[in-house]
């Protein structure tokens, strides 16, 4: 694989900002390493960070590089600091930076592949919210998204989670029809709906609870739900495991 790390400028963000992305490249005598590529252009996984990450974590939390490397996927990790993925009332467009401009940004420098087949989505916690807003919401972009411990209820932000300062920053006080998924959910058509997945750990993680309601009124609407609900808690070992099954349920589209 290729490792690249992006810095450039952002119309939507109107700052420079950065990304993280791994490129499939087919290798002879790396040794240790499956270098084969299985489709040309690649696939390509926009692959979200949590609240407290960056552009950088997955890398260095995970084998993303080596999972993403056996099933020649790209992988695209954007950085969008503590936003929820949303247009921050008292901030930057972050939602209309990764829904509209980064694929931009990644088709005009990268080879990857354009068709929506192609193209999946997922993240953890913070990003896995992010995940499952961008697949309910543009649901001809995507194939697969997946949440991993995601904030499927984005109320716990200002009630359980105790994240007052972001509901305040980020949302002006409180949400909007287009914050919440299960409203979302509602109107999505099941028979263009991306595929679902949803993990999360079983272990006193308080997303857990959102999650399996999630999943019940997706799959009550008929969309296509894979559930991994596993022992382990709001942390990088879990996720890590996780994210290799990921890997194999998008390789399956």
């Amino acid at each position: 694989m290729a490792l690249l790390t992006c810095d450039f400028f952002s119309d939507a963000l109107e700052r420079g900002t950065s990304m993280t992305v791994v490129l499939p490249q087919p290798t002879l005598e790396q040794i240790g390493v499956s270098g084969t590529v299985h489709q040309d252009p690649p696939r390509v996984l926009y692959l979200l960070h949590g609240l407290s990450d960056d552009h950088t974590a997955w890398l260095r939390y995970t084998s993303i590089e080596r999972y993403a490397t056996a099933l020649g996927f790209a992988v695209v990790m954007p950085a969008v600091d503590r936003s929820f993925y949303a247009n921050e009332v008292h901030g930057h467009a972050y939602w209309d930076y990764v829904s509209d401009e980064l694929p931009q940004v990644v088709r005009r420098f990268l080879r990857v592949s354009h068709d929506p087949a192609d193209t999946f989505v997922a993240g953890l916690s913070m990003g896995g919210y992010g995940a499952l807003k961008h697949a309910v919401t543009h649901p001809d972009r995507y194939a697969g998204a997946a949440s991993l411990s995601g904030v499927a209820d984005i109320r716990q932000i200002g009630e359980r989670l105790e994240r007052a300062e972001i509901v305040e920053r980020v949302f002006g006080g409180e949400f909007g029809p287009g914050d919440d998924l299960f409203g979302l959910l509602a109107a999505v058509d099941p028979a263009t709906a991306p595929r679902l997945y949803v993990g999360c750990g079983t272990e006193e993680d308080r997303l857990m609870p959102p999650n399996e309601r999630f999943v019940a009124e997706a799959r009550a609407r008929g969309l296509d739900v894979t559930t991994d609900f596993r022992p382990g808690v709001h942390e990088w070992g879990l996720w890590d495991a996780q994210i290799q099954d990921v890997l194999v349920w998008m390789a399956g589209s």
